[in-house]
């Protein structure tokens, strides 16, 4: 039996209070809007925070997301935006985060940053001001997405000062603000991200997590900040077992992804989702990353019912072997022509070039000095087509669908197996959230409490 009266609080209660949220649970960014605004609507009117997925939305799209989002939930709802790292274009971050300012969110996720950047700093800075007691106060506030030590000590440290001192120059902060950067974190929060969907660095949360506690811990000390960094959870959280697990490692509060992806809110295609709900654990696979394909970066994708894997592996494959498309085997650009892409090369970077040349002109004019790079260029081709036709929905281009996804969905497939919630079509963002915060929290309970 459990002791009476006794009760164990799960994460903490500073972020419940922070962020005005019912549970330290948050479900995270989706790209391509997969974290869609439906999501974020159901997810805020609940008292529970999201974000919605901006990488690879237009501007407009985002702004019409925050509008609708603010009038179906209400301004004064928990949720945020995500925040891509763009070192291709940090132009785009900057005007991204001008969005944000403009319109007043007051947290964001940064995801897939190695580095500060100049338009994330000017976020967290642009929002400090001066409490009575001469401490900083953070308008905007961040979760930061991490897998590595050496990345979390950036998020956990002052603002760098040459970024400071050039927004300062920029005229786009205050002097006031600059003088109380090195007394604030770069994070509010730290989530620390273990094997999940989409990038990964296939951490072990028992791992990893415990190191980059210690590291906050660390952090903390060493530079007095007037409220601590937190740390999270994130990657291989689809049952209550493994939310209570986080807790237990001392999580202050978890993040999930992959099952938010085969819920009815998602903005994904009905196709992706019968494939979703019954896939297992065993049923992802490790492929190149379609936006860092020359850094030789990961990501995390379904493989069942698809030859997505496969494919994306053998691109990879060649571009490490080859300096050009013209010193590929013909036979074997045969084989891409007929069985990967259906179409011919030329077409594709006929395609590819238009692309480029509207968007990123500098690409073509490296491409043109660069074989190998026109080589990357050409393959990249086949990861946002398979994006494309996952999001669309596409049935005669399943076997092409790059759904990025992580092992915990098939465990929480499992965890509901005979249940209203096996199918997708029960499943509400919201709902899942619940179950999975009292699950943990009854196991906790009856681990915790149980008399001997």
């Amino acid at each position: 039996m459990n002791s009476r009266g006794r009760f164990i609080h799960l994460g903490s209660k500073e972020f419940l209070r922070e962020y005005r949220v019912r549970h330290p649970y948050v479900a995270g960014a989706m790209y391509k809007g997969i974290a869609s605004a439906e999501l974020v609507i159901a997810m805020a009117s609940q008292g529970m925070l999201s974000f919605l997925g901006t990488g690879g939305m237009k501007f407009d799209e985002v702004e019409r997301s925050i509008v609708n989002i603010k009038q179906a939930a209400g301004a004064d709802k928990p949720f945020g935006m995500n925040m891509l790292s763009n070192f291709e274009e940090p132009e785009k971050e900057t005007a991204l985060i001008q969005l944000y300012l403009k319109h007043g969110i007051s947290v964001i996720e940064a995801a897939s940053y190695i580095s500060i950047s100049e338009a994330l700093v000017y976020y967290r800075v642009a929002g400090l001001t001066a409490g009575p007691d001469g401490k900083p106060l953070c308008r905007n506030r961040i979760i930061a997405k991490v897998s590595r030590p050496e990345v979390a000590a950036r998020f956990l440290s002052p603002p760098p000062d040459d970024k400071v001192a050039s927004l300062l120059q920029q005229g786009l902060i205050t002097p006031a603000q600059a003088q109380l950067a090195p007394q604030v974190p770069m994070a509010d929060d730290i989530c620390v991200e273990s094997d999940s969907g989409g990038h990964t660095d296939q951490g072990v949360m028992t791992v990893l997590f415990p190191a980059i506690r210690l590291l906050a811990d660390e952090y903390n000390r060493r530079f007095e900040y007037p409220r601590p960094v937190r740390v999270g959870a994130a990657g291989g959280l689809g049952t209550p077992h493994a939310l209570a697990a986080a807790f237990m490692l001392g999580a202050d509060f978890v993040v999930t992804g992959s099952i938010n992806q085969c819920t009815v809110e998602a903005g994904i295609s009905e196709d992706v989702k019968n494939m979703l709900e019954k896939a297992q654990p065993q049923d992802m696979a490790i492929v190149p990353a379609g936006d860092m394909f020359e850094l030789g970066a990961k990501v995390q994708v379904l493989k069942k019912g698809t030859l997505f894997h496969v494919r994306a592996n053998k691109l990879y494959e060649l571009y490490r072997n080859y300096d050009a498309i013209d010193s590929i085997p013909a036979d074997v650009i045969s084989k891409l022509e007929e069985q990967i892409f259906a179409r011919k090369i030329s077409d594709i970077w006929a395609e590819t070039e238009a692309f480029y040349r509207r968007h990123r002109p500098q690409e073509i004019t490296k491409a043109a000095s660069s074989p190998k790079h026109k080589m990357a260029l050409i393959f990249k081709w086949y990861f946002v087509h398979g994006t494309r036709m996952a999001l669309r929905g596409e049935q005669s281009q399943r076997v092409n669908y790059q759904v990025q996804s992580g092992p915990a969905l098939g465990a929480f497939n499992q965890w509901v197996k005979g249940t209203a919630l096996e199918s997708w079509r029960n499943r509400h963002v919201v709902d899942i959230a619940h179950k999975l915060m009292q699950g943990a929290q009854d196991h906790v309970n009856q681990f915790l409490l149980t008399e001997v």
